[in-house]
């Protein structure tokens, strides 16, 4: 067997319950990885323990976990789980994030911080602790933005937050490379999901629309076939930031 097949691997999804989460996990199980669908909060449990019964109905294995990832201590634990259950982690994909379209001078501190927090914060101690416990020879994939490249308003904190992934990715990258862990970023562009149409007026859509491929957004069934292929066949890509987005943005 190649040891970048999906077969009999153990993968965490961060956020895995639903969205491209929720994509990510039932593709990696139909392709027959043991699974950990995380979820943030009380509000995403449905989802998440509909996201696991539909992988055990197809005959996979998952569990789900809720954590904040913006807590060190509950990052650490959660990867503590998924080891106790299966043995050992060979994959694991962070697609947490927050979605927030304000000026700068209209955006308080508390925001600041939260959107830090979620995109950056949680991010880095996702890396951190999937250093510290993948398998050798794993892989480390995080859900940035396609904005990291744009040149637009509104969104200082948004592709502010996701900006610095790209260096810990870089670093990460490094450090963990002497296991043969490969370390990745994926950028999406605007996502046909409820995380996008909640920050953005009807006009400012069909112009995010106008920007790529066929007029179109960014789908998430676009996004999971690449997070596929970089934990197999693309896993010698490390250190990147992918941007997948239709020709949106690019540099």
């Amino acid at each position: 067997m190649n040891r970048h097949e999906l077969k009999n691997k153990v993968a965490l999804i961060g956020g895995g319950a639903k969205n491209l989460g929720g994509l990510i996990s039932r593709t990696f199980a139909q392709e027959g990885v043991r699974l950990c669908v995380h979820y943030n909060s009380a509000s995403t449990q449905a989802d998440a323990d509909k996201t696991v019964a539909e992988i055990k109905a197809g005959g996979g294995e998952a569990f789900a976990v809720q954590a904040d990832f913006t807590k060190p201590t509950e990052v650490a634990a959660v990867f503590n789980a998924v080891k106790q259950k299966f043995g050992g982690i060979d994959i694991a994909v962070n697609t947490v994030g927050k979605v927030l379209r304000k000026p700068i001078i209209e955006t308080t501190e508390a925001e600041y911080d939260t959107m830090m927090a979620i995109n950056a914060k949680a991010a880095y101690f996702f890396i951190k602790e999937a250093g510290l416990q993948l398998n050798d020879g794993g892989k480390i994939i995080t859900i940035v933005t396609s904005l990291l490249a744009a040149f637009t308003d509104g969104y200082s904190t948004y592709a502010g937050g996701k900006a610095p992934v790209e260096h810990f990715t870089r670093a990460a990258a490094k450090e963990f490379a002497r296991r043969g862990i490969s370390v990745t970023a994926v950028g999406p562009g605007p996502m046909d999901t409820p995380f996008f149409y909640g920050q953005e007026t009807p006009e400012r859509v069909a112009y995010h629309k106008s920007q790529s491929l066929n007029g179109d957004l960014t789908k998430i069934e676009d996004i999971a076939p690449i997070v596929k292929f970089l934990a197999t066949e693309g896993w010698w890509i490390t250190g990147q930031t992918i941007f997948a987005n239709g020709g949106y943005t690019t540099r």
